[in-house]
């Protein structure tokens, strides 16, 4: 045996140039992209709302000489937000960053852990309040299923934008898909069959929202692990077997309609545009350093009818 051994002149120690984290990106979180983001300085407040039924009738008359023209009006509604407050923190002890190795920095660690789990709970919030069955007004399940042999995802979406559009007056401009739907709507004939796939034969989310003459196309492909802490991981998409055709406004506006709205409270201070605001203090009593996240927002659906919700298109 050759003396000295590989292990008397070697001691294992972690690498200064690479670390493993399994950092989710954070343009799989698609919920603040749905609804307009709507700055706001109160926590709470009210805002106007015109119903609609009375902006889709004409009481116009034929005016005879030396007489009044016909008379109308509008109601005028309002409604409410409050934002919420979601919190987490991360405390790095003392002694742990004292005994920690390089590469490990341990402020941009918690700083990315705290800021990727509030993005996750904002996530997980709207998709269960908005990404599912019993909340919009219009809503259907696919007779033949879209991962089935002679379905017609396009033309079944094609009719559920007529619908909303005769319902509302406006088409929906954008398209919400689970990761698990748009995989199957790559290869389906009825899609495939509208375009030309470009040189490198790739199919995108722009190709599919000019086919429906939509804005945008999002795919949710947020993962969570909704086992208890310590537990075996169940990873889960959290947008699945579902879609969502919305009409949502390019921007926040007055009269102008939107299926939703996200308030974010920016009057918080430190918040930023999206109402989050990271913070680091001293914990002295527990002698450790806390990284703090806060993110002030309420996710608020303004018109039902302005939705169509498709359930359970996959079989």
């Amino acid at each position: 045996m050759p003396q000295p051994t590989k292990n008397q002149v070697h001691v294992n120690r972690p690498l200064t140039n690479i670390a493993v984290a399994f950092l989710q990106d954070q343009n799989e979180f698609i919920s603040n992209r749905v609804f307009p983001n709507v700055p706001v300085p109160n926590q709470s407040d009210s805002y106007f709302v015109y119903p609609k039924d009375q902006w889709f009738r004409s009481d116009a008359q034929v005016r005879a000489p030396s007489t009044e023209s016909a008379g109308s009006g509008y109601e005028l509604d309002t409604d409410t937000y409050n934002a919420k407050v979601y919190a987490l923190h991360k405390d790095i002890d003392d002694q742990i960053r004292a005994n920690a190795d390089a590469p490990l920095n341990m402020d941009r660690d918690a700083t990315e852990f705290v800021t990727r789990g509030l993005l996750l709970r904002r996530e997980k919030d709207w998709a269960e309040k908005y990404f599912t069955s019993g909340v919009w007004t219009n809503e259907d399940t696919p007779s033949t299923k879209w991962d089935a042999s002679g379905s017609t995802p396009i033309s079944d979406m094609r009719a559920y934008m007529r619908d909303v559009k005769v319902m509302t007056g406006f088409r929906p401009n954008k398209l919400v898909m689970g990761e698990p739907v748009w995989d199957v709507i790559q290869d389906n004939e009825d899609f495939l069959s509208r375009i030309s796939v470009n040189q490198r034969r790739i199919v995108t989310t722009d190709l599919l929202a000019a086919v429906l003459q939509l804005d945008e196309v999002l795919i949710g492909g947020a993962v969570q692990n909704v086992a208890a802490e310590k537990a075996t991981a169940d990873m889960q998409f959290i947008f699945s077997n579902a879609a969502l055709l919305v009409y949502a406004a390019p921007r926040p506006s007055l009269m102008l309609p939107s299926a939703g709205y996200t308030f974010s409270w920016t009057g918080y201070t430190g918040a930023g545009a999206d109402g989050l605001r990271m913070s680091r203090m001293r914990v002295d009593l527990r002698r450790c350093d806390r990284v703090e996240g806060e993110l002030a927002y309420d996710q608020k659906q303004v018109a039902a009818d302005l939705g169509f919700f498709v359930d359970s298109p996959l079989t």
